[in-house]
């Protein structure tokens, strides 16, 4: 069973930053690509960045690049999603995936965690 539990979301203003956790188990992240997708009222749940099962390669949305960061402490079962220079747009549920297939663009995520509300104020 794959169960994946978000923290690290708040409120921040714009410009600011936030780290975003994910812990599951040991097997979880030998066996899983991981990601983050997020979800913004009204709108469809999009993808955000995601980490092959091995480390590397890591792929991010475009509207991301440069700004957030994903990482993984594979000791601590731990993934993490830095997040600077953060803005309004930004602001979403954001949710931990973990899936079996990683394009250079995409995560195609069988599980989900349950969310992080991110909220980025002008």
């Amino acid at each position: 069973q794959v169960q994946l539990v978000e923290s690290g979301g708040g409120l921040v203003q714009a410009g600011g930053s936030l780290r975003l956790s994910c812990t599951a188990s040991q097997w979880t992240f030998a066996t899983f690509h991981m990601g983050w997708f997020r979800q913004a009222p009204g709108q469809e749940r999009e993808f955000v960045a995601a980490v092959s099962v091995s480390g590397d390669p890591t792929v991010y949305a475009d509207s991301v690049k440069g700004r957030f960061t994903i990482s993984t402490d594979n000791a601590k079962h731990i993934m993490y999603l830095q997040m600077n220079n953060l803005k309004p747009e930004d602001t979403a549920v954001y949710y931990c995936a973990a899936g079996q297939l990683l394009t250079y663009s995409h995560l195609e995520s069988k599980w989900w965690g349950q969310g992080t509300q991110v909220t980025v104020s002008s």
